[in-house]
């Protein structure tokens, strides 16, 4: 038995281009000579035995084992390469140019991998949905040309088209893997007929459809197969979101089809909100998707879209099984914060989190142990490089490239490595990278954890207005009402801070006839003067009580009679055990909230549930309190 081949990965950046063995060193592969102009792009074959990549001047081929140039062809300004799934044809894509004599520029060309020979070409407009699509057999190849699905047959190219079907406003095809191949075919809404879904075998292609649905809110669709070939999952959405809840457009539905016809259904999915990823098992059996506005929620669907696990909610957006359908990545990627969390599959219990802050590409390794995370530019033109952990969270490798913009595991076939162990296996000591990666990577500054005072209460101690609930020291709690705002800082008077705003001491008393004016519009010289009368012949008998706050903080109230009543709302007059109580009356004041959501048929977050299981100890506590007071 010939030995697997040995796991590496590829990267691309922008003066640079290279392969790297895999585990345990992660050695540049020596005998590979890169090219000496940035290359454009590159791609491994879906066996792993071949890799090849684009510079300005051609396309060169190599063996991906050893690095050997295999072929080089003299293409000008390629811009994407595609292999055939055994690497049999390779096909190239450039921008159409007019031609001098008005002919069609043929664009996307195909050429035998093996000889560089040229077999056929065709004229390709548009980049997006370019590649030509191949049984995995490469018994036939299809491409969409119009609302024209076109088959030909690769060993005989020469014969053109062998079959042909028109479909009335196809917008997209994806043929299925495995050995009876099937080809889904979407169909945009447009002036106001719904959109649909197809699928025809493509053994029969003039025969109907062997299944069909049709929907609203489709302008465009994600279409992923499984493994097996059997079934389909369909994403749904459109352009515009007419309730203007999202940018990125709105989310019709999931639905998952079976090619046989037997079988088709809309996923159901309880949080409101888009569907930001899902993905099929290497099984065929399941399939996970993430789901609703953030934090989102995780659920694993068997394939009757019976539900057979929660995963619960978190900030994440990415979802990927390992090649083998042992392990799970459920992340973050984006504008959220890159922490990936990794499950079992069998125990369905979390393994690991791993930290992999700014992520732009994540992928697992052929044999399933280990994730390849990238940042890559655009996205990030700072940080940019590559790291790789073990499932079990460790990282074991980190390469820094500036201005990266490629990097990916070479493909080996699951049946040609060893299985995965039934226990999860323990990591590998960490390559001499990650020591070097740690002595220069730059400590992060620290900063002292604290509240946030604004520019007139800094340098200053803080008042209970600003004190967190935790033990950091504070001063006494400014006035209620409309003295509560911060004092500014130097401002002293007789030894005392002064409040701007607050009344000088002493000052009149404000009459009940005036607490009830408050707010309306100034009276008349008439009223001024009545009020000035009032006051004269109150004269200063009674005096209205000043505020001060000392330079300690502490609050000075004085009146003329020397005590002034505590302000109506606060809690001075409160004692510790009194709020105590107050605090878990409001608690279970919201969790018989909570149940009369429940009592209705609500659906309830699990913090919510959570909250309501605390209330036998939240009435335990208060019957304690009660009896001490």
């Amino acid at each position: 038995m010939a030995s697997a081949p040995s796991q590496q990965y590829a990267y691309r950046a922008q003066k640079s281009i290279g392969l790297v063995g895999g585990t345990p060193n992660y050695d540049p592969i020596d005998s590979f000579q890169p090219p000496d102009v940035p290359a454009r792009t590159y791609k491994y074959s879906s066996d792993g035995r071949l890799f090849a990549y684009a510079i300005p001047t051609g396309v060169r081929i190599y063996q991906a084992e050893s690095a050997q140039l295999l072929q080089e062809l003299s293409l000008p300004n390629i811009v994407d390469i595609s292999f055939s799934p055994r690497g049999t044809y390779l096909s190239t894509w450039e921008r159409p140019v007019k031609l001098e004599d008005g002919a069609q520029h043929k664009n996307l060309r195909v050429f035998s991998v093996s000889t560089g020979e040229e077999l056929v070409a065709f004229s390709q407009k548009s980049q997006e949905g370019w590649e030509l699509q191949y049984t995995i057999s490469e018994s036939h190849a299809v491409r969409l040309v119009g609302q024209e699905i076109q088959v030909f047959r690769p060993v005989e190219w020469s014969k053109g088209v062998v079959d042909k079907l028109k479909v009335e406003g196809a917008t997209t095809i994806t043929l299925s893997p495995g050995l009876n191949p099937s080809l889904a075919v979407f169909i945009a809404e447009k002036k106001g007929q719904p959109a649909s879904v197809k699928i025809f075998s493509l053994t029969a292609l003039g025969a109907p459809p062997t299944c069909q649905k049709t929907f609203f809110k489709a302008q465009r669709s994600q279409i992923k197969w499984n493994t097996l070939g059997t079934q389909v999952l369909i994403l749904t959405q459109t352009d515009v979101d007419q309730a203007n809840k999202s940018y990125y457009g709105e989310t019709g539905g999931l639905y998952l089809l079976s090619a046989a016809g037997n079988f088709d259904c809309r996923v159901t999915l309880d949080k409101e909100g888009p569907v930001h990823d899902f993905a099929w098992s290497p099984n065929s059996k399941e399939f996970g998707v993430i789901y609703g506005y953030m934090p989102a929620k995780t659920m694993l669907f068997d394939q009757r879209a019976r539900s057979l696990h929660d995963f619960g909610t978190a900030f994440c957006n990415f979802i990927s099984f390992n090649p083998q359908a042992r392990l799970i990545a459920i992340a973050g990627f984006g504008n959220l914060a890159g922490k990936v969390d990794i499950y079992d599959r069998r125990t369905l219990s979390k393994v690991t989190t791993i930290d992999a802050s700014n992520t732009s590409h994540c992928e697992w390794s052929p044999d399933g142990r280990f994730l390849l995370t990238a940042t890559l530019s655009p996205r990030l033109r700072v940080d940019n490089g590559i790291k790789v952990w073990h499932c079990t969270g460790p990282l074991v490798h980190v390469q820094l490239i500036d201005e990266l913009y490629q990097a990916s595991w070479r493909p080996i076939p699951v049946d040609v490595l060893p299985p995965f162990p039934q226990a999860i296996p323990a990591a590998p000591a960490p390559a001499p990278s990650v020591n070097q990666h740690a002595t220069v990577a730059k400590p992060a500054p620290t900063k002292p954890a604290g509240a946030y005072r604004p520019p007139g209460a800094r340098g200053l101690e803080a008042s209970a207005a600003y004190k967190r609930e935790d033990d950091t020291p504070s001063g006494g709690s400014t006035p209620n009402g409309r003295f509560s705002r911060s004092p500014a800082p130097g401002r002293f008077q007789n030894g005392r801070r002064h409040v701007p705003g607050a009344p000088t001491s002493p000052s009149p008393v404000r009459h009940s006839g005036d607490q009830e004016k408050r707010g309306r519009k100034k009276k008349g010289p008439k009223d001024g003067a009545k009020k000035d009368a009032v006051a004269a012949a109150g004269g200063e008998a009674s005096a209205r009580p000043s505020i001060d706050i000392p330079p300690n903080g502490a609050e000075v109230i004085a009146a003329a009679n020397g005590s002034v009543p505590p302000t109506p709302g606060g809690d001075n007059g409160l004692d510790p055990t009194a709020k105590k109580v107050r605090n878990l009356n409001k608690k279970l004041k919201a969790i018989e909230e909570l149940k009369e959501k429940q009592k209705k048929g609500e659906r309830l977050e699990a913090t919510q549930l959570k909250k309501i299981d605390t209330e036998a100890e939240i009435r335990k506590e208060l019957a304690a309190l009660e009896i001490t007071s």
